[in-house]
């Protein structure tokens, strides 16, 4: 028993109670230290013990009170007494206020810090009650779309006094001035956008034709038409747009970029980023909308298969190298890695970014927009980065050799470098870098992993149905022998609360660490081809294999995948 009494707290009394052997406690107590997250939620994540059964336990032997989350009053429960930010960093749940004493939700009895730092933040003597660790995490995420984090409640919005802001990154950000303020148009434009937030869109495109003119959203992935408002209106909607991301309306002869923010309730704002662009019939107007909470949905949101997301924690785990992450745009790639830095986003971490432009704004992250006709590209912003003492750099894309020179440096000398670029594949990422001018031996000894990464249009589980899809053709597009007979294919239906049989989307992606054999590939010159063999053979699943995977899973449909992952 030298092993279990070398373990403490918690883990000790898991193996006491012999629900998980020494070995397994003391490898998970070290992997949830270096992943940064309670033991207790890296155990139940990776399915090592049972939830329920750990915080039974753990209430029994820590005197703490155990509660079913199952059975929470919503109304009871204190709406912004203590922020997001505390409650996702020590996942720590407000459960009820009885006067000068607040009941907090927590997973892990030995999470004092969680406690004292809710005390100190609200005032109130607080106090710990056990919860079941997978409950409280779709528990705090239910917390904030009920306090107004979510759009159930944007229906009774009033379209004339919406609260909109122009931010300009090189002026104090201040209210919308009153030029084109034509009430028909302001409300048509609110509209439009409180239309594209509650149905989950990512982008509105404003075009206008010679005698038409059209407003398109993009949801999960897809262009469709939701207005077509009057052509006279054309230029009318475009100053309006123009005022409000605080862009010159007399110039419409060169394209502009600007940014809105709209503030939809007492907590939740969202951004939009606008570019405006003069085509043959007017301005084109497109806005990309930036949710900020995306950054903050949590890993295990993303899509990633378990040993894929194992991968990436490892790799974010690590004191320096680098993490690259690989897309065509719109595939997710920032919000992956926001995602990562936001798990390595404490109080001990030096975190800065360069971006162009800033999408999400992240509270204890130093963000900076590289701006090149000022003569800040990202090679300058890196330079700088480099003589601030960081810990963790973030560049936003990797276009040319010098910046590839100094994000290798910086990866060989102590920090942690996470960026993305535009190829297909993981092994078409490490012959771009070398196809830049950059030596094989900095790209084996600097890369420490590779993200490549599409979004698929998840089915609707409300309406998605069975489909039959004869073996042969399984085989064709992929399925290996073993793997026939032990799903159902399901195809998109189409109903009232989904977009054609889909409705979100998800991440299909193809996570390659760089191993020994990898990196001898690497400085032997080995074009893509052998390079993704070798991850192959490795045990790293490509983008179609793991498309393959969730049409097993049932999360979406073969043609999906074959949209998005075309061989």
């Amino acid at each position: 028993m030298s092993d279990t009494a070398a373990l403490t707290g918690l883990a000790r009394q898991i193996v006491t109670a012999e629900l998980l052997d020494e070995t397994k406690a003391g490898q998970a107590l070290a992997q949830a230290h270096k992943n940064k997250i309670p033991l207790v939620t890296y155990l139940v994540q990776n399915k090592l013990v049972n939830s329920r059964k750990v915080a039974e336990l753990a209430s029994e032997n820590f005197g703490v009170p155990f509660f079913d989350l199952t059975c929470i009053d919503k109304e009871a429960q204190p709406k912004e007494l203590v922020s997001e930010k505390l409650i996702r960093q020590h996942r720590a749940l407000p459960l009820h206020k009885r006067g000068n004493k607040l009941y907090i939700g927590i997973s892990d009895p030995t999470n004092h810090q969680a406690i004292t730092d809710i005390q100190f933040s609200t005032g109130l003597s607080t106090e710990g009650i056990l919860v079941e660790d997978d409950k409280l995490g779709e528990a705090i995420d239910k917390f904030f779309d009920s306090t107004g984090s979510g759009m159930e409640d944007l229906g009774d919005v009033d379209l004339d006094a919406l609260d909109v802001e122009a931010v300009d990154d090189n002026k104090d950000d201040g209210p919308v001035s009153e030029g084109a303020d034509d009430a028909p148009v302001v409300r048509f434009v609110n509209k439009m956008l409180l239309d594209a937030i509650k149905g989950g869109s990512s982008d509105l495109h404003f075009e206008p034709y010679e005698k038409t003119y059209r407003v398109r959203f993009r949801t999960d992935g897809v262009l469709h038409e939701v207005a077509k408002p009057p052509i006279q209106l054309s230029s009318r909607i475009s100053a309006r747009l123009k005022v409000m991301a605080a862009l010159d309306i007399s110039e419409r002869r060169k394209p502009q970029d600007g940014r809105i923010k709209m503030k939809i309730s007492a907590n939740k704002a969202i951004d939009f980023r606008v570019n405006s662009m003069p085509t043959l019939w007017g301005e084109k107007i497109v806005l990309r909308i930036l949710d900020p909470s995306s950054a903050k949905m949590g890993i295990d949101a993303l899509g990633y298969e378990d040993a894929q997301k194992q991968l990436y924690m490892e790799a974010l785990a690590q004191p320096q190298g680098m993490i690259l992450v690989t897309g065509p745009t719109g595939s997710g790639k920032t919000v992956s890695l926001y995602t990562g830095l936001n798990i390595l986003n404490t109080a001990e971490v030096n975190i800065s970014t360069a971006e162009d432009p800033v999408e999400i704004n992240l509270e204890g992250i130093n963000q900076v927009n590289v701006n090149p006709k000022q003569g800040m590209d990202f090679s300058q912003a890196l330079r700088a980065f480099l003589r601030q003492d960081p810990d963790v750099i973030m560049v936003g894309e990797i276009r040319d050799l010098e910046t590839a020179e100094i994000a290798i440096k910086a990866a060989q000398t102590g920090h942690m470098v996470m960026s993305t670029l535009h190829t297909n594949s993981a092994a078409e990422t490490l012959t771009r870098l070398r196809n830049m001018g950059v030596p094989p031996f900095n790209l084996a000894t600097s890369v420490n992993l590779i993200i490549a990464q599409r979004l698929a249009r998840k089915l609707c589980s409300s309406c998605k149905k069975p489909v039959d899809v004869p073996e042969d053709t399984l085989r064709k597009e992929g399925f290996t022998d073993a793997d026939i007979g032990t799903f159902k294919v399901f195809g998109p239906v189409g109903c009232e609360s989904c977009n054609g049989g889909y409705k979100g989307r998800v991440g299909i992606y193809e996570v390659v660490k760089i191993t020994q054999p990898l990196q001898r590939i690497i400085m032997e010159e080995g074009n893509s081809i052998e390079i993704s063999d070798k991850a192959r053979a490795e045990g790293f699943n490509d983008l179609r294999r793991s498309g393959l995977v969730k049409v097993m899973q049932g999360v979406t449909s073969l043609e999906e995948v074959n949209r998005v992952t075309k061989d």
